[in-house]
């Protein structure tokens, strides 16, 4: 049996995190800290403009020795977001993500944003789903399923 994002957001929590475009890199990493999470989606008046991730803060700022403080998420953040609908199946979302190399993937329904999972949310998903699979069989095996 597929598991579908929408379920598997009403477990989750739509929950998301954005901010401006004009925050500076060092307010997003510090909510990203307090909140315990690795991405922030840039938005505008309920518009998505970009991604904002922790390899961004690493890739973009620390190594290049800038000055978070100085430097607003629009600068650099992913622009090009890829987003998924919610009546597709997690595995359909684990196939985007492995494919693109994505850590987030925002969940969007007819042009809003509904929510945003992660590829360990999906990779949890589908663990469960293969042990719920592999107790099944075992049971049938040892003669206690139900007939």
């Amino acid at each position: 049996m597929e598991t579908y994002l929408t379920e598997l957001l009403s477990h989750k929590g739509g929950d998301v995190f954005g901010v401006a475009p004009e925050t500076s890199v060092e307010e997003a990493a510090q909510i990203m800290g307090e909140r315990k999470i690795g991405a922030l989606l840039v938005m505008r008046d309920d518009e998505l403009l970009g991604i904002f991730t922790e390899r961004d803060i690493l890739i973009k700022v620390v190594a290049k020795k800038l000055n978070a403080a100085d430097i607003e998420v629009h600068s650099i953040m992913t622009k090009e977001v890829i987003v998924i609908d919610p009546r597709r199946t997690v595995r359909e979302a684990m196939q985007i993500v492995t494919e693109k190399k994505l850590r987030h993937l925002p969940i969007v329904k007819e042009g809003q944003l509904v929510g945003m999972l992660s590829g360990g949310d999906l990779t949890r998903s589908i663990v469960n789903e293969a042990e719920g699979v592999i107790e099944t069989l075992y049971e049938y095996i040892q003669g206690s399923y139900p007939a």
